[in-house]
């Protein structure tokens, strides 16, 4: 069998992928920047255009000392509290080295709740350096066969001059389809940060 080889030349003259070859294209569907906000909802955009999307946070700040989380919506925003279980661990670092672990934190998962889904620790709102920044995935919102999975990392500074690096899972445990997402802080304010919302198909 012969093995055909590409250069530099015959990669530039590329101008599409065969139909044959997927992309993994990811298609920026919304915005939203935080400003002293109570929440950032995403109501619109969340269908069956695409199998997965994926919310990215940058430099989520509070206004209070608290834990950034999430819940979903089939009603379009009306409501937050699909019922939802979760895994956590968490690996962490202290500046001065002086703390560090990684393992499994019972006390942040859930089971069969309708509780927001915090992201990891506390955030210290007195240092204007610490903020939270990662990803959630969410996988097929639009099916009415099965639950919904979803899975998120985080990185953060947290109290004490802590990293900490959450690892979350689970699924929301219904067969509606989901159509809305909600972040908030557990108690106060966004006091500022972006997230923004992809489609990856």
């Amino acid at each position: 069998m012969a093995i055909n080889l590409a250069n530099n030349n015959s990669l530039a003259n590329i101008t599409a992928l065969p139909s044959s070859i997927s992309g993994g294209a990811m298609t920026l569907l919304a915005t939203q920047t935080a400003s002293g906000s109570a929440n950032l909802s995403f109501t619109s955009g969340i269908d069956s255009t695409y199998d997965s999307y994926v919310f990215k946070f940058i430099n989520i700040h509070p206004a209070a000392e608290s834990r950034f989380a999430f819940q979903a919506s089939v009603n379009g925003g009306s409501s937050y509290g699909v019922t939802a279980t979760t895994t956590f661990f968490q690996a962490y670092h202290r500046e001065d080295t002086g703390d560090t672990t990684l393992g499994y934190n019972a006390g942040e998962d859930q089971a069969q709740s309708t509780d927001f889904i915090n992201f990891g620790e506390q955030i210290d709102p007195s240092s204007s350096d610490h903020s939270n920044s990662g990803e959630l995935f969410v996988y097929s919102p639009s099916s009415t066969t099965f639950v919904k999975h979803f899975m998120a990392r985080q990185s953060q500074n947290y109290v004490s001059n802590y990293l900490n690096t959450p690892f979350i899972a689970g699924y929301f445990n219904s067969t509606t389809a989901i159509n809305a997402f909600q972040f908030k802080m557990e108690s106060g304010n966004i006091d500022s940060g972006i997230i923004k919302l992809y489609g990856i198909s």
